[in-house]
């Protein structure tokens, strides 16, 4: 099976020539453009999801040798999670790739981080059972570069830093307004204000009111630590 421009341009930024190319059309076939003599990347992406596990657990353990399962379970859920598989599927085009029915396509599902992060999961899986656990975790730990160094910062949770900080204080909950929203339906932008009852706040914005949240509650964490005596 020869495989077609699009997704021989994705092996090639994989870094992987498939030995068996009907499981990469599997991986970037979504469940709208399925049929009788094609199947979609449901399975594959269960797969996946659990090869992308188990390489971030090994690779967590050999980064901080000394941290503990506490430590450790915000930092793999952060690398695991839907929305960076996403950004690694933008990151190498993965979208272009997706094989999806026309509802999807004219819905802009080639930006929908639902369906960049399922998709990249599938082609992991793909690349597992084309070549193997040992070619995967090399494809795996190079895409997924420095975030892997840097998940100590990012896995911190800071709506929950944030609610500590305030009911250390005597304070409530900090509050989070939605002050805009932007952009097409199938790709919105959220711009969230993360308040304190001091009158302290920050704004953020992302793809998600979850991220955008987040982040607010991050800039505004940042803020109020660096006033501090």
């Amino acid at each position: 099976m020869k495989l077609a421009a699009d997704l021989q341009a994705l092996s090639t930024r994989l870094g992987h020539r498939f030995r068996r190319p009907e499981l990469l059309v599997r991986a970037v076939t979504h469940s709208s453009r399925s049929g009788v003599n094609r199947e979609d990347n449901q399975r594959l992406e269960f797969l996946g999801d659990r090869v992308l596990g188990l390489v971030m657990s090994e690779a967590l353990l050999a980064e901080d040798t000394s941290a503990s399962e506490g430590q450790l379970a915000p930092r793999f859920n952060a690398l695991v999670r839907k929305e960076t598989c996403a950004e690694v599927a933008r990151e190498i085009d993965l979208g272009d790739a997706l094989k999806l029915g026309r509802s999807e396509m004219l819905s802009g599902g080639r930006r929908k981080q639902a369906l960049l992060g399922d998709a990249m999961e599938a082609v992991i899986a793909a690349v597992y059972l084309d070549a193997g656990f040992d070619t995967a975790r090399d494809i795996v730990l190079r895409l997924w570069g420095n975030r892997i160094g840097s998940v100590k910062e990012d896995a911190r949770d800071a709506k929950t830093a944030l609610q500590e900080w305030a009911q250390a204080r005597g304070m409530p909950p900090p509050a989070y307004i939605e002050t805009s929203r932007d952009g097409p339906d199938h790709a919105p932008n959220f711009v969230i204000r993360a308040r304190l009852d001091n009158g302290q706040s920050a704004e953020a914005r992302a793809g998600s009111k979850r991220q955008a949240e987040q982040a607010a509650a991050k800039a505004l964490l940042a803020l109020v630590e660096t006033d501090q005596p």
